[in-house]
């Protein structure tokens, strides 16, 4: 198998809950193979997302953000413009740049909230990186399912 590196840049804004998204990407793709980026929010994901992947280095770019309304501006639309960037940022090197960047309808910061969706990040980190396999490695997810 190809040890092929990843990058994965998480947003700061609820990290308690989206540094959960490595830790599930971690359980599939050994950390070793993974270069770690913060940025303080979802919006600063794409341009870094560009970079990493017209470096050379990296077979993947991950990146995780929680979007939430915070009742100043609408969080739809950073949300949207995150995404659109960072599959501009795919197609423009490309590079496949996966995105974990959730917008729920319904949070509120309570301790219930916080652990369902720390338990989804986990969840969709590990479908991260199952599709950072496929995109990177496709026989190695058919070994591994097998």
């Amino acid at each position: 198998m190809t040890h092929t590196r990843f990058a994965f840049i998480k947003a700061q804004w609820h990290a308690d809950i989206v540094d959960r998204a490595l830790d599930g990407f971690c359980e599939t793709i050994p950390a070793e193979q993974v270069d770690v980026f913060d940025v303080p929010g979802a919006f600063e994901m794409p341009l870094l997302a560009k970079q990493l992947a017209a470096s050379g280095r990296y077979g993947a770019v991950v990146c995780a953000a929680f979007v939430v309304d915070g009742g100043i501006y609408r969080h739809d639309f950073v949300a949207q413009a995150v995404v659109d960037g960072l599959m501009r940022a795919g197609l423009d090197t490309g590079v496949p740049v996966l995105s974990v960047s959730l917008t729920p309808h319904q949070y509120q910061e309570t301790d219930h909230h916080n652990q369902i969706y720390r338990a989804h990040f986990v969840e969709k980190g590990r479908e991260a990186a199952r599709a950072a396999l496929m995109v990177t490695q496709p026989n190695a997810v058919a070994s591994a399912a097998a």
